[in-house]
């Protein structure tokens, strides 16, 4: 393999240049377009003083601007921090501060989503390294923001820059951030290379079996997680065209599927519930090979085998953000109960997966459940900026530590079963419970907070539990106080669904320290909630 193949822009490709390569709200894309509008980018971000080693914050929903952005900064030796547009003032200013983003491209707003006004709660001194916002998607520059930073348009499609320098030929140095959570307030970035990044595109159109005349992916996750940047960057790696929905909605994507004939998808249980739930067809989609999905809901095995009577076949998967998404999925061969599993065999032919008895320490034979460990061509070179979380999580040998409980089948695939320690998936997203517990006890009143996953109505929620400060002028924490706070704060799948105040937590006592009990809390929310 050849150095360049360790580039995204390798990715690309010459052959078939006048094919689509992507498809928003309609309009083709081609190859040779794509790769123009990502000069034109490259040649705009060296106008603003970007180039090798610098951050670039992205904030955009699914858009050409997200992937020419990062495939530009990858030409200059720029890095890419990721930015959830469902973040808000106090996830937006950690990411900010632990990338050294010197610009932020950001939307001018997206539905509801103002995020001029969410800027306007960021305090300019605690992000000291932003020089700069660049705005897509208006006409104009939204109202300047009391006090922020200087504001552009991101106009490199519709005005020529000088152009920018030769390409950085460095392939393995950042050039993507993502968040993951962490147990502390805020989540990490996790970083990841050019070679990372094109080595795992190339196993996933392989072991898919990708072809570019015959395939096509409904894009419908964010570019700004690895779920939605894995499936993308494989297919076009592949030379398959891609559908993209800027955000998902169900009848979007129906009418996608259908019309568009797409034969993969990838997503959540839940997304694929709610298209399912919009057709009364037998058989909607006579073209589907694969939906990889994630089960993060209840009643996912129930939706797998409605979902395989129509026509709809689910395939189990895993991936985490450091050894990117679509690590591993089932085959069609398996039997369906295997299938719908999450897990599967790894993309790569060169990733190895192994289980770590968590009593023992010792590996795990097979069948037997421990802690996954996966060493792989995906794996990702670290967490930015932070060497010292990056040896916790790397063995000594070079394997990933996943902080999930799975077990080998024997076969060469695995199982995972579930997440170790007290991680919550809500909303689609894994979320640390110290980060919304760091919030609450920065609000008036609190001296302290639990924060425990439940299922509320078939739906994965978080419920805090906090104890009030004392003081002679103290006033107690109010829920909806709390909660307005939170929502001003946090994304709205992050917000408790309830605030309990109490005297004290359930601990208890073992060797290394008292210890909260976290499923005694879960049983408190729950019985409580069961009680209204």
């Amino acid at each position: 393999m050849s150095a360049n193949a360790f580039s995204l822009q390798s990715l690309i490709g010459t052959e078939q240049a006048a094919d689509p390569a992507f498809v928003f709200e309609g309009a083709p894309v081609s190859r040779a377009e794509f790769s123009e509008r990502v000069e034109q980018t490259a040649a705009w971000l060296a106008a603003q003083g970007i180039g090798k080693g610098d951050v670039v914050a992205v904030w955009l929903v699914n858009r050409i601007e997200w992937i020419a952005l990062l495939f530009a900064a990858a030409r200059l030796g720029a890095i890419v921090a990721a930015v959830n547009t469902r973040y808000r003032s106090a996830e937006v200013a950690h990411l900010l501060k632990l990338s050294g983003a010197r610009l932020m491209v950001v939307e001018a707003a997206f539905r509801s989503i103002d995020f001029a006004a969410i800027l306007a709660d960021v305090a300019k001194a605690d992000v000291p390294a932003l020089q700069r916002l660049a705005f897509v998607g208006a006409d104009e520059i939204p109202s300047p923001i009391p006090g922020s930073w200087p504001c552009v348009r991101f106009d490199a499609f519709d005005r020529p820059c000088p152009p920018a320098p030769p390409p950085q030929n460095d392939f393995d140095l950042p050039v993507l951030l993502y968040t993951t959570s962490g147990t502390t307030k805020g989540p990490k970035l996790v970083a990841h290379s050019q070679r990372t990044l094109a080595t795992h595109a190339a196993s996933v159109a392989k072991a898919l079996k990708l072809s570019p005349r015959r395939h096509s992916l409904l894009a419908m996750l964010p570019f700004c997680g690895t779920f939605g940047m894995t499936s993308l960057l494989g297919f076009i790696a592949a030379g398959a065209t891609v559908h993209v929905l800027d955000a998902f909605e169900a009848a979007p994507a129906l009418r996608t599927l259908g019309e568009c004939g797409i034969t993969h998808a990838f997503g959540s249980d839940e997304m694929f519930r709610r298209i399912l739930a919009l057709t009364e067809a037998r058989r909607p989609f006579p073209r589907l090979e694969i939906c990889g999905f994630a089960a993060f809901q209840p009643g996912w095995r129930q939706l797998a085998a409605e979902a395989e009577a129509r026509g709809m076949p689910l395939f189990g998967l895993y991936g985490s953000s450091e050894v990117q998404a679509l690590f591993s999925i089932a085959r069609s061969s398996d039997v369906f109960a295997d299938r719908i599993e999450g897990g599967g065999w790894p993309m790569s032919p060169d990733a190895t997966v192994r289980v770590r008895d968590m009593e023992t320490g010792e590996l795990a034979a097979q069948g037997v459940s421990g802690e996954i460990e996966i060493s792989a061509p995906s794996r990702f070179l670290g967490y930015f900026n932070n060497p010292e979380a990056t040896r916790d999580a790397v063995t000594a040998d070079g394997f990933f530590r996943t902080g999930d409980i799975g077990r080998l089948r024997g076969d060469g695939s695995f199982v995972y079963e579930t997440r170790a320690g007290d991680a919550m998936r809500l909303g689609g997203f894994l979320v640390a419970p110290g980060e919304i517990e760091d919030e609450l006890k920065s609000c008036a009143g609190v001296a302290d907070a639990q924060v425990v996953a439940i299922d509320l109505k078939g739906q994965a929620r978080c419920v805090a539990f906090v104890i009030a400060a004392q003081g002679p002028q103290t006033e107690p924490p109010q829920q909806e106080t709390l909660t307005a706070r939170l929502r001003e704060r946090l994304a709205g799948y992050k917000v408790p669904a309830r605030i309990y105040v109490v005297d004290a937590f359930p601990v208890t006592d073992s060797a290394n320290g008292v210890k909260i009990q976290r499923a005694r809390l879960r049983a408190m929310a729950m019985d409580r909630i069961a009680a209204e």
